[in-house]
């Protein structure tokens, strides 16, 4: 089985919200072994939703629709579902009693609006929310299944997982699709494909996608076999072989970030860190702490912006600034140094650069970096360089300082 995904909303086609019901749905279909064919978002509007309905439901057997369930004015998917389906709107007596019993939980008075919320398509069947008023719908003729959600997240995927996918689990057709992410970093898209070579011999039955992104590359691997079994053999069998090849880039799985790999590393080894950040302007910092339990391993962070402050806070000579510069290897390597030091920490890492646009120089370009790097066995540092873009540049220089961090840690060289 297939599906078509259709969400609605003017909010979704000018950018104002992103559309992430779109990718929650694909993700939990392809769970169950149901692929996705075809995604479609239209705006509040009644023709254009009708539509995309009659497209979906003349090509495909399943349809999964969120969007436009709500009592306003410009809720109008309802009035779609009965132009298309040729019939009228009835008032249910048990939707009509949920909606009663959740106003009066949230003290709410009973309105037009929620005597609103308690019709439906006459020949719909419901489907509870049990967080929200408006309920999932669901259409079936012959092979064709349309089913009918609210757009507001949380009371989507609460009828989703809660309902939909066990419905549809049997209508699967018995295959099943595996998905396994591996996030990569330090590496472009280019160079890890050729790394990796040809991919159909590395992957054998499964399909590799490469997902870049300013902080790295994502590799997807995909596997559509007869049971979930055997495709998580499949999936299994190629992350060994990518991992053969490319192991020292890929730093996590799936939704993983950096800094929660770091932190998994600082905890189980009882280290501690400490950030000095000159270009980062606290990004590091900020990441490291946006972790649960940080406060275990990381000790603190100061942005030193100015020379000044590199040598009021972190004991930098000023000698070596004026000899080499801030954005230099020495000036990197003594701030990791100086905040190692004054934070009585395992590790002292620090970053110095030129964001850009303005700035730079032919011996130091915008997107230059320098991060530095202390422990108990000594100093270093590394350069980068990266591309124009002030906010991309910070991204990028603060994914480069922690991946330093993890390689030195774990002694990949």
């Amino acid at each position: 089985m297939n599906a078509e995904i259709i969400t609605v909303g003017d909010e979704l086609l000018i950018g104002q919200v992103v559309n992430t019901n779109q990718a929650f749905i694909a993700e939990k279909l392809n769970l169950i072994g149901i692929g996705v064919s075809r995604m479609t978002t239209v705006g509040d509007d009644e023709g254009a939703i009708v539509d995309a309905i009659r497209g979906a439901w003349r090509e495909g057997t399943c349809c999964i629709l969120t969007g436009g369930l709500g009592p306003t004015h410009d809720d109008i998917t309802k009035k779609a579902l009965c132009r298309f389906f040729s019939c009228g709107l009835s008032s249910s007596p048990a939707l009509r009693e949920h909606v009663a019993a959740l106003l009066a939980r949230r003290n709410l008075p009973w309105t037009a609006m929620a005597e609103e919320q308690a019709l439906v398509p006459e020949n719909a069947e419901i489907i509870p929310n049990p967080v929200g008023t408006a309920p999932g719908l669901y259409f079936r003729h012959d092979d064709r299944h349309l089913f009918v959600l609210p757009g507001v997240p949380y009371e989507m995927r609460e009828i989703m997982e809660g309902s939909i996918l066990h419905m549809l689990r049997p209508m699967a057709g018995g295959s099943a699709i595996r998905h396994r992410t591996l996030r990569t970093t330090g590496i472009s898209e280019s160079m890890l494909a050729q790394l990796l070579g040809n991919i159909e011999e590395l992957t054998g039955g499964a399909s590799l996608a490469f997902l870049p992104a300013p902080t790295g590359v994502r590799l997807r691997i995909t596997a559509r076999e007869a049971d979930d079994r055997q495709a998580g053999r499949v999936v299994e069998e190629a992350e060994r072989k990518i991992r053969d090849r490319a192991g020292k880039y890929i730093y996590g799985i799936e939704e993983e970030e950096l800094e929660e790999v770091l932190g998994r590393i600082l905890t189980e080894r009882g280290m501690r860190i400490a950030v000095a950040e000159s270009c980062t302007g606290g990004l590091i910092a900020n990441r490291l702490t946006n972790i649960s339990g940080s406060s275990s391993y990381f000790e603190r962070g100061v942005v030193t912006y100015s020379n000044r402050s590199k040598t009021e806070l972190l004991g930098v000579p000023e000698e070596l600034l004026t000899a080499h510069g801030a954005v230099s290897r020495e000036v990197a390597t003594a701030m990791a140094e100086g905040v190692r030091r004054i934070a009585g920490t395992d590790i002292g890492l620090s970053t110095t650069g030129i964001a850009g646009p303005t700035g730079g120089s032919a011996e130091k370009p915008v997107g230059r970096l320098w991060t530095g790097y202390a422990d108990a066995g000594g100093s270093m540092a590394v350069k980068f360089q990266f591309g124009d873009g002030r906010l991309r540049f910070k991204e990028r220089a603060s994914q480069a300082a922690l991946e330093l961090v993890r390689q030195r840690l774990l002694q990949i060289e």
